[in-house]
């Protein structure tokens, strides 16, 4: 879980557009994002898992 300090300054609009950072909505994360979901890998997983993700299943072949 990222700090609160770090996560509001993500927020705000950078002064020039190459610094945005892009963080999970649900933790704060900024490594393993995937821009499709709006979340980190972690996240994905957990609520994939739980089936909470519309057109997502686990795989198994």
């Amino acid at each position: 879980m990222a700090k609160t300090s770090v996560i509001a300054r993500a927020r705000k609009k950078p002064k020039y557009s190459s610094r945005i950072v892009r963080r999970c909505f649900r933790c704060g994360r900024k490594r393993g994002y995937m821009r499709d979901f709006n979340m980190c890998r972690i996240c994905f997983r957990e609520l994939a898992g739980k089936g909470e993700i519309p057109g997502v299943k686990k795989a198994s072949w």
